[in-house]
């Protein structure tokens, strides 16, 4: 039990890290769960909720595992290396594989905050998010 707390705790600082909004504020990242998948060896998922702050976006980087993107509330413009950018909505979902390079991730607002759900199947213990130049 420890372990998955040690593992929460520092998931949660490596995305603050990572999402740093550009006004100066840190983005809310709330870890959820983190499980062992059962016939999966050596993966794990990991679930977790990501607010901005109106105007808020992330630097550059990739995650190195399966990323799904849940909209729950606001609305944020996702986009990875060679792909188009778009606009998400509440209900409305993202996918980057674990090759992508997630070049856009922001607030889509000015005035309102976002928030949004992150589901990764990743490489068990290996970090969600790595930095990119």
């Amino acid at each position: 039990m420890m372990y998955r707390q040690a593992v929460q705790v520092i998931l949660m600082g490596l995305l603050c890290l990572v999402a740093a909004p550009s006004a100066g504020q840190e983005a809310k990242v709330t870890p959820i769960l983190t499980k062992d998948l059962a016939g999966v060896a050596g993966k794990e998922a990991v679930m977790l909720t990501v607010e901005y702050a109106p105007g808020a976006s992330s630097a550059k980087h990739r995650h190195n595992a399966n990323t799904f993107v849940y909209v729950l509330e606001g609305s944020i413009v996702m986009q990875v290396e060679g792909g188009k950018a778009v606009t998400l909505g509440p209900g409305q979902t993202f996918y980057e594989s674990p090759d992508d390079v997630h070049a856009v991730s922001k607030n889509a607002s000015d005035t309102q905050p976002a928030k949004f759900l992150v589901f990764f199947v990743k490489d068990k213990g290996a970090p969600p998010l790595v930095p990119v130049k």
